[in-house]
């Protein structure tokens, strides 16, 4: 397996206090790892190892297969980040901001920076120093400056924190941009496992500084709280229709006649005239629940 990050035993403590206890991350190339855990679980300290910002008690870290030390400054250069609080020079603008970054990369292509900005949706802002930003225009700006050089790989810390609801959708579909067209293997934590599982293909599960599970989200759907379950003739067909109706984006096909929808604001009732009027054959419908919930916090609990 050709993994981009991958640690073995990492350990840390602070004050006689283990924050993270032998944890061992496999991240793929290419893939969307989500990092999953509280608050305090040891998702950022975990980070800050991965980027060199503070050094583990024990155990090691590769990256891009290399074993990261401290004269790791090449292999870094390949990574974008967001950790914890992103600084800026608040008296400068976003685009001069932008424009220091690119010189400490050793990133000259400066005329990007007009399709940074236009990716994150700070285009109309030139002239506003980052001191007079609001707390989600400085995320926006946090995640330009991490994709700025075009990194091979991106390590965010809680990215959509900060944003509003119409953000964070724009972020995740930035976020499967870059990694579906140009490749970018994505390492993204949050303690909001909702808006991980959109858009990851793995997760990782921490809690009290231990990995207690590497799963993937097909597999994870499983444990998915409350689907709809559907029954019908023409599985291509129904996939199409939910598609384009712009009401159920979140299902899976399981097999040629079944289909499980995890939209849980959609009514069952909803979901069968809409088939029913497109001539759909449907054989059986059912609401079940398997909280994905309750799976996180049981798997936590467990290791307690």
């Amino acid at each position: 397996m050709d993994y981009v990050i991958e640690t073995s035993n990492l350990k840390k403590s602070y004050k006689g206090r283990i924050v993270v206890d032998k944890v061992n991350l496999h991240v793929i190339k290419g893939e969307i790892y989500g990092f999953v855990g509280i608050n305090g679980a040891g998702k950022s300290t975990i980070m800050k190892m991965l980027m060199s910002l503070i050094q583990p008690d024990s155990g090691d870290i590769s990256i891009f297969g290399k074993k990261i030390g401290n004269n790791s400054f090449e292999c870094l250069k390949r990574i974008g980040s967001i950790i914890e609080n992103p600084y800026f020079y608040e008296k400068m603008t976003g685009r001069q901001n932008l424009e220091i970054h690119c010189d400490y990369m050793g990133y000259h292509n400066h005329k990007r920076i007009n399709e940074i900005l236009g990716l994150v949706h700070l285009q109309d802002i030139e002239g506003k120093a980052v001191s007079h930003y609001s707390l989600g225009m400085k995320q926006r700006l946090a995640i330009a400056r991490a994709i700025l050089a075009k990194p091979e790989l991106l390590i965010l810390d809680e990215p959509i924190n900060a944003l509003d609801p119409e953000g964070i959708k724009e972020m995740r579909l930035l976020f499967r941009h870059l990694n579906q067209d140009y490749g970018t293997t994505i390492f993204i934590s949050s303690h909001i496992l909702s808006e991980v599982e959109q858009i990851a293909d793995r997760i990782g599960i921490i809690s009290d500084g231990k990995l207690r599970k590497e799963i993937s989200i097909s597999d994870i759907h499983e444990y998915q709280a409350e689907y709809v379950e559907l029954c019908v003739d023409d599985v291509s067909r129904t996939a199409h229709i939910l598609e384009q109706s712009g009401k159920c984006s979140h299902f899976t096909v399981v097999s040629d006649t079944l289909l499980r929808i995890y939209d849980t604001d959609v009514s069952g009732k909803e979901i069968s005239a809409l088939l029913v009027k497109n001539g759909v054959g449907l054989e059986s419908i059912g609401r079940k629940q398997n909280s994905l919930e309750d799976y996180f916090f049981q798997l936590t609990e467990e290791g307690k």
